[in-house]
């Protein structure tokens, strides 16, 4: 008893302090690409399923995870929109074309011109795919609401994605740290794997 005792205000600790942590992480890292958020959310959902609150913290942290996705597109975007309305442009939205391939634009503002915001559900699961799109979305002038209406779900789609990554990583070892490295490992190919067999074929590198 007293171990269970002393197991419940561990585990409410490092849930009070986890979570609004991955929401700032997650935040930032829509904001600032240096931070990698989809590593983040696997490792998060491999020690949620390691908890005895199954299913609910692996769905909190792909429920937390998808909200500060959303939030900080949203607050990329406004920084970016506020760029296209004014006369001079502004140093958000030049970083955010400095981001995005011109080849990549391209094709992102032709299936933007066919599929609407759907687009935008693909474009956070698809490696380098997000900024494309969302500069697409500013050039044409989408209004932020739209853009968020788009947006919305493609965040959700992509926290699952990466947190059904964890909870494999989660169920194939015992040990926490095994399944963090296994979900590591597999989020890092999937978004340095396109580009590194570019580079292997010979092809550009983007």
């Amino acid at each position: 008893m007293a171990t269970a005792a002393g197991q419940i205000p561990q585990e409410s600790t490092q849930q009070v302090l986890g979570y609004p942590a991955l929401f700032v992480l997650v935040a930032l890292g829509a904001l600032v690409p240096v931070i990698p958020t989809g590593a983040l959310v696997s490792s998060a959902a491999v020690v949620a399923f390691h908890q005895e609150s199954l299913p609910y913290g692996v769905l909190l942290v792909i429920g937390v995870a998808a909200l500060a996705a959303f939030t900080g597109d949203v607050a990329l975007y406004w920084l970016g929109h506020r760029g296209v309305r004014s006369r001079g442009g502004s140093r958000w939205l030049e970083r955010l074309r400095g981001r995005a391939a011109p080849e990549r634009l391209d094709q992102a503002r032709t299936r933007l011109d066919e599929h609407g915001v759907l687009v935008l559900v693909l474009s956070r699961l698809v490696p380098a795919g997000r900024i494309p799109v969302m500069v697409a979305c500013l050039l044409a002038e989408f209004p932020l609401r739209r853009f968020a209406r788009g947006d919305g779900p493609a965040c959700l789609a992509w926290a699952a994605t990466y947190g059904l990554i964890g909870i494999l990583g989660g169920s194939l070892f015992a040990e926490p740290w095994k399944g963090v490295a296994l979900a590591v490992a597999l989020t890092l190919l999937i978004s340095t794997g396109p580009a590194v067999w570019r580079r292997v074929r010979g092809g550009p590198l983007r």
